[in-house]
């Protein structure tokens, strides 16, 4: 069995139930009271209708919609993002995951929940948001190259052509 191929199912998986059991826990100990667990990290109950971080509030029904597009468009190009190599088949896992995770958020209560609350970050946000933002960055890391062609040698031969 390829590990690879054992690997992103598991990454989302594992995002969905890692959201799931934190906003669980926060649902059931935080919606009436914040917890402080070091100086700049609490636990507030938040109710989020916009998107990650608290962006675009008052719009769930559109992002139920915008997510299941995404979901739907991550899994029909699943196989050519994980063609970029592992990182963008990660950062794509990452992001389906967490999008999952929000979605279920979403159609279960009408907002997501969002508890994290670092004093020195703008928004509250949840699990399913950090992996949405982690794996956006390892997407585009990985998808850095894709004009490259062959590689840099493909480049160069380019170069020399047009000079």
């Amino acid at each position: 069995m390829r590990l690879r191929g054992f690997l992103s199912p598991a990454i989302v998986l594992s995002v969905i139930l890692l959201d799931r059991l934190t906003k669980g826990l926060a649902l059931e100990n935080l919606r009436f009271a914040g917890r402080e667990l070091l100086p700049f990290l609490s636990l507030t109950y938040v109710e989020n209708t916009g998107v990650s971080f608290g962006l675009f509030r008052g719009n769930n029904a559109f992002f139920v919609v915008f997510s299941a597009v995404l979901i739907c468009a991550l899994m029909f190009f699943r196989r050519r993002l994980a063609a970029h190599g592992a990182a963008a088949e990660t950062g794509a896992a990452l992001v389906l995951g967490g999008a999952v995770g929000n979605l279920y958020d979403r159609i279960a209560y009408g907002h997501v929940v969002d508890f994290v609350d670092l004093s020195f970050f703008p928004a509250v946000f949840n699990v399913a948001d950090a992996s949405i933002t982690v794996g956006a960055v390892l997407l585009a890391f990985g998808m850095r190259d894709e004009g490259a062609g062959a590689g840099p040698g493909k480049q160069q031969e380019e170069r020399k052509k047009c000079a």
